[in-house]
């Protein structure tokens, strides 16, 4: 049936406003886990430095004569740890024109920007942190990097056979090996070699993919539930093992990286408080000088990871992503 004669219609009209929602929907992932939960320190020097300290092993033969001249034991030196600060930005360039006129869902187009690049930072250095990149001390050609968490890894670890680990310090990464899938007894390997050097880590962090995987271990055989509740438990979100309760954190920006080309994947093992990101400079805004008909911010950071103690924390790398 067709419209009556002469009725005015939608379809010939002009001078319609357009009907453009006043709210901009964003879903892209902002949570980092990782930063969220490590300790933050400050950084004094591009080349932040700190130490440890570590105890005389156990001894089963403390034994002294009643009465006899007590005997010096000899003292334990620290080590002296060091890690560059790395400057990362992000940068935001928005012409006059589109900051004169009226727009949907912000105020200020250059506000909006600033804004998003602040998440988009944020998300960089996350990524960063748990990457495999070695320290580069950096000159006038060549932009200064700290050394990544898997370049200080080398104790508790559970790598492919034919994979090359990381001599530790943070100036000198891992080389990858076969991929194989993840297995409760991986986790089990780590979680024992961390207690036997001393750490008492308390989160797993690890990718979607694995992050499934774990919620298929036999130790979570039994998903209890009442029958009015009508759940099925389908994941582990905290595991019991025989060292401790970890909490099993899914991270989109530890390999394999969300967007990436990752073929292999990571599962961290980790002692939050022996992790620390030093800042030398924290995220701020800064105002680039104009050039022309545009205005610029330049979000930027100035930092460097912290690693306390190394034997404190563990990964099993080498790991299947599908």
């Amino acid at each position: 049936m067709a419209a009556p004669t002469d009725t005015f219609l939608t379809y010939s009209a002009l001078g319609r406003r357009e009907d453009l929602s006043p709210v901009i929907y964003n879903y892209d992932p902002i949570e980092t886990p990782g930063i969220a939960s490590f300790g933050r320190t400050r950084a004094k020097a591009v080349l932040h430095e700190w130490q440890n300290q570590a105890l005389a092993a156990a001894s089963r033969s403390n034994a002294v004569l009643e009465g006899d001249d007590a005997t010096t034991d000899a003292a334990t030196a620290t080590t002296r740890l060091s890690n560059t600060c790395q400057i990362m930005d992000k940068v935001a360039r928005v012409s006059g024109t589109q900051r004169a006129v009226d727009t949907a869902g912000r105020e200020d187009e250059l506000e909006y920007q600033t804004l998003l690049k602040t998440l988009e930072l944020r998300r960089d250095m996350e990524g960063n942190i748990f990457g495999h990149v070695a320290e580069v001390t950096g000159d006038s050609t060549t932009a200064r990097k700290f050394g990544t968490l898997g370049t200080w890894l080398t104790s508790n670890l559970s790598e492919a056979s034919d994979a090359t680990s990381s001599t530790g310090g943070g100036d000198n990464a891992r080389t990858d090996g076969t991929v194989r899938g993840l297995t409760e007894a991986m986790v089990k390997e780590v979680l024992r070699e961390c207690f036997n050097n001393g750490g008492q880590p308390d989160c797993i962090l690890v990718g979607s993919f694995n992050k499934q995987v774990i919620s298929g271990f036999g130790g979570n055989a039994q998903r209890v539930k009442t029958a009015e509740d009508r759940k099925l438990m389908a994941a582990i979100d905290l595991y019991d093992s025989d060292f401790g309760e970890l909490q099993i954190i899914p991270d989109r920006f530890v390999r394999p990286i969300l967007g990436g080309s990752d073929t292999t994947g990571d599962l961290w093992v980790l002692q939050k408080d022996s992790i620390e990101v030093a800042y030398l400079r924290s995220v701020g805004i800064e105002p680039l000088a104009k050039t022309g008909d545009s205005d610029r911010r330049q979000v930027l950071a100035e930092l460097t990871l912290q690693v306390n103690s190394q034997k404190a924390n563990g990964a099993v790398f080498d790991l299947s992503i599908s």
